[in-house]
């Protein structure tokens, strides 16, 4: 039995340890990365550690950090009663306030996680006080942020047509940002429909909010102030500077902990450690897979099959798998390139073909053990974490499961032959 597939078959056994027992994914995921680092890979502690996620483990601590501060004084509160009278106690609109809020905020340059890290806790912490389903809003903010990804002057869709212009293939910058944009706003109305968003209009937003809204906590202070000044630096260093969002938000929370230590002291307990060590450990594994070539001998696999549709159906379902662990944008960039030999056959439409890669490595972002599904676990207040780890592992996986084949039989089919 080959390196690669022992990898793989550990990579199962640690799924179904860690769903049928109550112990951190993250951690069993660490000690197999260990055990084939070691055993199958001939890696030292150097190789595995290669794969460690240093830049999202900085993002999750800062940012959950940041806004559990925001929490303690007052400030999320306020933000959500000032969503409130945005959007005039229509409760059913707040989903998709928060959705364009991200799309938007991709489609100008932002970076995917760092439009989920900036309105995720604000949409969850809204969620929780008025007990809309934090799947539901979750799923908003992340599908949001990927309906927008693909504009012409947004990251994915610069490194996606930089990709397809290197590799001399044909692309259509405009086609691939409204496929994304299209099957996000499709798959956000599912979502919205099927957990609970009709519901939500029948309520009397104005009446449940009416005494909340006055509450002294809702108010105003130096604290929130000073909190509301720091979201909006993070912002402005986000996406205005381009600095890192996770060092970022610590400056920022270390500042405001100098000025108001009481309502910060708490704040360190209230990181969302047990999600920082699954979504790290897990990374870790996928790095060691990475460093060993696994991904790498899946994905030239399927490019020798002679089919040419069926090896475009099956890179798409690569491409949803591994980015549901990984980085999407590296998976793109290792894809595209894949499927240039039996593009240049002529036989599967390229136009087609990039814009279903795009969308398939993506629209899967909504796992937990992706940067947007992890921001999104970990910036849920008030809830059973393992529930909604549950909730979200599974969600992604159907939407592993459809989306490719669906975006396949749309936009690679009709372009066949």
């Amino acid at each position: 039995m080959s390196a690669e597939l022992i990898s793989i078959l550990v990579l199962v056994v640690v799924f179904v340890i860690a769903t049928t027992r109550s112990i951190n994914m993250g951690a069993l995921a660490f000690a197999a990365a260990f055990a084939v680092g070691e055993l199958a890979a001939d890696l030292d502690a150097d190789g595995i550690f290669a794969g460690f996620p240093g830049d999202l483990f900085v993002v999750l601590v800062g940012v959950t950090y940041l806004f559990a501060i925001a929490r303690a004084n007052g400030t999320t509160d306020w933000l959500v009663h000032a969503s409130i009278r945005l959007v005039r106690g229509r409760i059913a609109l707040i989903p998709w306030v928060m959705f364009v809020i991200t799309g938007a905020l991709t489609a100008i340059g932002a970076v995917s996680p760092a439009a989920v890290a900036i309105v995720a806790p604000i949409a969850l912490s809204f969620a929780a006080r008025y007990a809309i389903s934090p799947l539901l809003m979750g799923a908003m903010v992340v599908h949001g942020a990927q309906g927008g990804g693909f504009s012409p002057i947004s990251i994915y869709g610069s490194i996606v047509n930089g990709i397809v212009e290197r590799e001399d293939l044909p692309g259509n910058e405009v086609a691939l940002f409204l496929a994304s944009l299209i099957a996000n706003v499709i798959i956000a109305g599912i979502v919205f429909v099927l957990f609970g968003g009709l519901k939500l209009s029948g309520r009397d937003m104005d009446e449940e909010s009416k005494s909340a809204a006055e509450e002294d906590d809702s108010r105003l202070d130096p604290a929130k102030i000073a909190t509301l000044a720091a979201l909006v630096a993070l912002v402005v260093a986000v996406l205005g500077f381009d600095l890192d969002a996770g060092l970022s938000s610590i400056t920022l929370a270390v500042i405001l902990s100098a000025f108001w230590p009481e309502s910060s002291r708490r704040a360190v307990g209230e990181i969302a450690w047990p999600t920082v060590l699954l979504i790290c450990g897990v990374l870790t594994y996928v790095g060691v897979l990475e460093e060993m070539g696994t991904i790498k001998w899946a994905g030239e696999g399927v490019s020798d099959i002679g089919v040419p549709l069926l090896a475009a159906l099956l890179l798409c379902y690569i491409g949803a798998i591994i980015s549901a662990f990984a980085s999407s944008v590296g998976i793109m960039g290792a894809l595209i390139p894949l499927a240039v030999p039996f593009l240049a056959q002529g036989e599967i439409g390229a136009v087609g073909m990039i814009a279903a890669l795009a969308v398939s490595a993506t629209v899967v972002d909504v796992s937990p053990f992706s940067t947007n599904g992890a921001l999104v676990l970990a910036a849920a207040p008030d809830v059973d974490r393992e529930r909604f780890f549950r909730q979200l592992m599974v969600y992604g996986g159907i939407v592993v499961a459809v989306v490719p084949a669906a975006v396949w039989l749309v936009l690679v089919v009709p372009g066949f032959g």
